[in-house]
């Protein structure tokens, strides 16, 4: 079959989030030519509105900080938190789980040589740290960095998207209660004098998930890396022997046909953004904080190719707070906070407030068909209001209580009017989780009982820092939906991030990454940055992998080359 083509190159990629740039970065760093696609008309995907952590268990960083791990409690831990391979499948295999934890060395020290500076979430636990191999400080991010050295890349990055300051993770547990504790007000001043000598040198400082792209985006135009924005990856073309050789991309010049002589990488995302597939697979809308471009067009185009797909019904789930006329706003610390608890339409409590957010997401869209909790219920009274950052109600305003989502009262009687919550059974709630509080053991669901729970609590609230009595009104409510960072399901792949059909034969030159892929996570969240972290290894095992493969059958181009493709 003679195939006919309008641009050439060694690797094409689509996206570029952290899966698709840490591939793109690869191959061109092994030498070979790399052209990038981007669905939209900005790059950076959703990993520059996140937090830009990446969960990399026995890396050099954390090492080098004095932070013991190794290759055997990395992968007990993996196993303690996911579960038995045999009970995930595939997604999950003991392959894939040995290939993540090995790769994390040979990745973190390569980017960090090619320019990556690398910082340590210290105080950050796993998700699960009680777990057999739970540790604390595994997850890693980049340092701030200046926006300006993009140049004009930067203008056409999703910078945003993401916050305008040098802000790290670790500042934002001591930042939320930077009013209620002399270590919270020292950090605060710390970020503040940080932001200034940024300001003071000229410098536009991002950190979080702005601040690790930026550092790719910089990395990655330094080596010549290509790109088109505005430009979906709509099919994936094979040759006779049923390799993909290349895809079909609708460029704002109209569709091109680019040849791929080493391969093909899908690392464009999940189905987020997707109402439709929302409702087929998770029976709901969906209240995402990805990207808008989320809409699972690389899925598809790879499930059109033959490929098979696990994990379609889950998503990286979480608490938000629906905020009428925007996207909703993801919560984390507010849940956790003493003087808080949440309740479902009933007005009774169904799980501790301070989980992981995957499992609180996981344990609402349980209760919802048991005693209707979509939306939950957060209730906080005046003291929470006065001590902890509350992001939602920073940027919902008035609109939040005209919509109903807030409501408030002077007392909790005529607050479970407000919300609709029969007062018998609130007013119960309440008073049985003072009990808790004053004892400073939730008997019925642990909150507090683990270092991840107390990561975002209050060390002046005694004896539990993540409960506090609910006494002292105001008492304020904030309706809690099903959020989410993005979808969990998609292409299956195998230890290389090579994409493989229904019969569990490899595709030949075709590799996926990060949310376009079902996740080697299973149905969990291990630590902090477990969408990352995973999606940056086999987006550099997928480029790894296509520089040692043989190039596809050679047919001329009939257009331009790689070099022609117009640049951000």
């Amino acid at each position: 079959m003679t195939q006919s083509w309008d641009r050439e190159v060694d690797v094409l990629v689509a996206g570029t989030g952290a899966a698709g740039m840490t591939a793109a970065i690869t191959a061109a760093d092994r030498g070979l030519s790399v052209l990038v696609v981007e669905s939209t008309d900005r790059w950076g995907g959703t990993t520059m509105r996140s937090g830009g952590g990446l969960w990399m268990p026995n890396n050099p960083i954390m090492r080098r900080t004095g932070i013991a791990d190794s290759r055997e409690e990395a992968l007990t831990y993996l196993e303690s938190a996911i579960g038995p391979s045999d009970s995930i499948g595939p997604a999950s295999s003991p392959e894939r789980r040995a290939a993540f934890v090995d790769t994390i060395p040979e990745l973190v020290t390569r980017l960090e040589q090619l320019g990556v500076r690398w910082a340590v979430a210290k105080d950050y636990p796993d998700y699960y740290p009680d777990r057999p191999g739970g540790k604390i400080g595994r997850g890693i991010e980049s340092k701030p960095f200046d926006a300006r050295r993009l140049g004009d890349w930067r203008e056409t990055s999703r910078t945003g998207d993401s916050i305008p300051a040098p802000m790290q993770t670790d500042d934002v547990w001591l930042l939320m209660r930077a009013w209620s504790s002399f270590s919270g007000f020292v950090r605060g001043a710390r970020f503040v004098f940080r932001t200034l000598g940024g300001l003071v040198t000229g410098k536009k400082l991002y950190g979080f998930g702005g601040g690790l792209m930026l550092q790719l985006g910089a990395i990655a135009k330094q080596q010549g890396v290509q790109m088109l924005l505005s430009s979906p990856l709509t099919e994936l073309l094979k040759d006779e022997r049923g390799r993909v050789v290349g895809a079909v991309v609708a460029t704002p010049d109209g569709l091109q046909r680019i040849r791929a002589r080493r391969g093909v990488i899908l690392g464009a995302g999940g189905f987020a953004a997707n109402s439709a597939w929302r409702q087929k697979y998770h029976g709901i809308a969906g209240y995402t904080s990805a990207a808008e471009g989320d809409l699972g067009t690389a899925i598809e185009a790879g499930v059109a190719a033959g490929a098979d797909v696990a994990l379609m019904d889950d998503a990286w789930w979480g608490a938000s707070v629906p905020i009428p006329g925007k996207q909703a706003q993801f919560v984390l610390n507010e849940r956790s906070d003493p003087f808080s608890i949440v309740v479902d339409q009933s007005g009774r409590r169904y799980l501790n407030e301070s989980e992981s957010y995957i499992d609180f997401g996981h344990h609402l869209l349980e209760r919802d068909p048991i005693s209707p909790a979509n939306p939950s219920w957060l209730v906080v009274e005046r003291r929470h209001r006065q001590r902890y950052m509350f992001g939602a109600l920073l940027m919902g305003g008035t609109a939040l209580v005209e919509q109903g989502v807030v409501v408030k009262a002077g007392t909790l009687g005529e607050l479970a009017e407000k919300m609709g919550v029969d007062r018998a059974t609130f007013l119960a709630t309440v008073e049985r989780f003072n009990g808790f509080a004053r004892t400073g053991v939730d008997v019925d669901f642990g909150r507090g009982g683990t270092a991840y729970d107390r990561y975002y609590s209050d060390p002046w609230v005694k004896p539990n820092p993540n409960l506090g009595a609910l006494e002292k009104g105001p008492f304020t409510a904030v309706q809690l939906v099903p959020g989410d960072l993005g979808t969990k399901g998609g292409l299956l792949t195998d230890e290389h991030a090579r994409v493989v059909d229904v019969d569990g034969r490899v595709i030949d030159g075709l590799y996926a990454a990060g949310n376009t892929t079902a996740s080697v996570m299973g149905r969990t969240y291990p630590g902090p940055g477990s969408t990352i972290g995973p999606a940056a290894v086999f987006g550099y095992l997928a480029a790894v992998h296509a520089a040692s493969s043989p190039e596809g059958s050679a047919t001329p181009a009939r257009g331009g080359s790689a070099d022609e493709a117009r640049t951000v």
